[in-house]
């Protein structure tokens, strides 16, 4: 029914065979052709691509069936493809909207629909609002692929033009001279050998692991936590490879595994990658960062002398800004990194190569890259947990009592942009009902890992106090 189906931080997400049907898919598609079929524009054309999930193809196929019964251009992906890919292709081919069937990092039994307008970025509540109120207004309209008329429908490689634009954005003559061992955990998603098609003609090595068909995703969430990644840090720490690399399972997120086994989030990728491109490949621009982003984002913009800009979570909010706003990089605690002059949206491919080539530039390796960022800026702690959210909701979160200490710290402001954020001189703890499962995610960052988990043992029992 139309009343199931809800847009939420990064599109509609939810568990397949349940809400997540071809009948409901079907709504979700007509209601796009509807909005588009609104915006009178002559040429309406919607590139369509899909992750490593359970049915995504033949989901992406319903959509398309639907939008050509419609009459609008489809090219669909000939094989899995990355989000990124997808909204590249969105925005440099000229396309009315992009659609990506992905649930990104959700557990295997979900999967979800994300729009990209016609720029690449993700859809904001603009878009997303008006599809909704646009849903069951209209029989569903669809046709066989193989009746499409000709010129309305193909199967195409959406990542040949997107590869090698990122193979020109970054200074691959500087990256093909280093000589690194890389690991990359493609996590069962959709990341393709991406990084290695770029590398290729340099004297990197990269390996892969997790690489083929398990729609399972091998009984983990294809998410780059540290609880999701042992087996690469486990891998790491037998001394084979300089730098390991993890994507999402829609390749739009990343994270980072250090010889020896050290996990790095992009709670340091980010700040690291922006002190790249303003001091070494002099961009111009600010600074964007999520309410969840950590205080070693603030100290980076600050030394840089750049505007920090800080959003609601959801990537949404800072494609925005990349698109109002002069910007060098936005990005958000889950892994997701955006640069500017590409597409205002994140992409885990282009994070990697732009990590080889800060390496190049400076002639160092991983380890000694990070100990001397940490050593010049500090080192935070960050934790996150997840638990189920039962009755509490983003209204009942409002009635959460604030303590006037935080572990032994007095409470100097509270932040609700997005959900509750406790904050103190040297730590912070938040609060933040999840948008796309039904979950309450508790965020804590402090000076030691110890005092880190304390405030999400403290962040527990307030939350069960409700």
């Amino acid at each position: 029914m139309a009343h199931s189906v809800k847009f939420g931080t990064d599109g509609w997400r939810a568990v397949i065979a349940d809400n997540f049907t071809f009948d409901n898919l079907g709504l979700v598609s007509q209601a796009v052709a509807d909005f588009l079929m609104k915006k009178k524009k002559k040429n309406r054309k919607v590139v369509i691509g899909f992750d490593a999930r359970f049915m995504s193809k033949e989901f992406a196929e319903k959509t398309a069936g639907v939008l050509l019964g419609n009459n609008i251009k489809v090219i669909l992906s000939n094989e899995k493809v990355s989000t990124p890919a997808v909204s590249f292709y969105a925005k440099y081919k000229n396309c009315s909207l992009g659609i990506m069937i992905t649930a990104s990092h959700n557990p295997y039994y979900f999967n979800g629909f994300k729009i990209k307008d016609s720029q690449g970025g993700a859809a904001d509540n603009n878009i997303t609002s008006e599809v909704e109120k646009l849903l069951g207004r209209n029989r569903v309209k669809e046709i066989c692929l193989d009746k499409a008329y000709r010129g309305t429908f193909k199967r195409e490689d959406l990542t040949k033009d997107y590869l090698l634009f990122i193979k020109r954005y970054v200074n691959f003559s500087l990256i093909k001279k280093l000589k690194l061992n890389v690991l990359v955990d493609l996590m069962y998603g959709s990341g393709g050998s991406y990084i290695e098609d770029i590398l290729a003609g340099s004297k990197i090595n990269v390996s892969y692991m997790n690489n083929e068909f398990n729609p399972s995703f091998g009984g983990i969430r294809p998410e780059p936590i540290e609880p999701n990644l042992q087996k690469l840090m486990r891998e790491m720490k037998k001394g084979r490879y300089d730098l390991g690399i993890a994507l999402d399972g829609d390749a739009d997120r990343i994270a980072c595994v250090l010889p020896g086994g050290r996990y790095v989030n992009a709670q340091v990728l980010l700040p690291l990658l922006a002190w790249h491109l303003v001091h070494n490949r002099g961009f111009s621009g600010g600074i964007v960062k999520t309410v969840v982003g950590s205080n070693l984002i603030d100290n980076v913009a600050s030394a840089l002398g750049r505007v920090l800009y800080e959003t609601p979570v959801g990537f949404k909010y800072i494609s925005r800004l990349f698109q109002t706003e002069n910007v060098v990089i936005g990005g958000e605690e889950a892994g997701g990194i955006g640069v500017k002059d590409y597409i205002p949206e994140r992409d885990g491919t282009m994070a990697a190569l732009l990590l080889m080539e800060m390496l190049a530039f400076l002639k160092t390796s991983p380890l000694k890259l990070i100990k001397e960022f940490e050593d010049k800026f500090g080192r935070w702690y960050y934790a996150r947990i997840s638990v189920p959210s039962g009755r509490v909701n983003k209204r009942s979160l409002n009635k959460l009592k604030i303590p006037k200490r935080l572990s032994g710290r007095e409470v100097e402001r509270v932040n609700r942009l997005d959900g509750i954020k406790i904050i103190t001189k040297d730590n912070w703890l938040m609060f933040r009902a999840s948008g796309t499962e039904p979950i309450v995610r508790i965020y804590s960052e402090a000076k030691t890992k110890k005092e880190a988990d304390k405030l999400l043992s403290q962040g527990r029992r307030m939350l069960n106090g409700l």
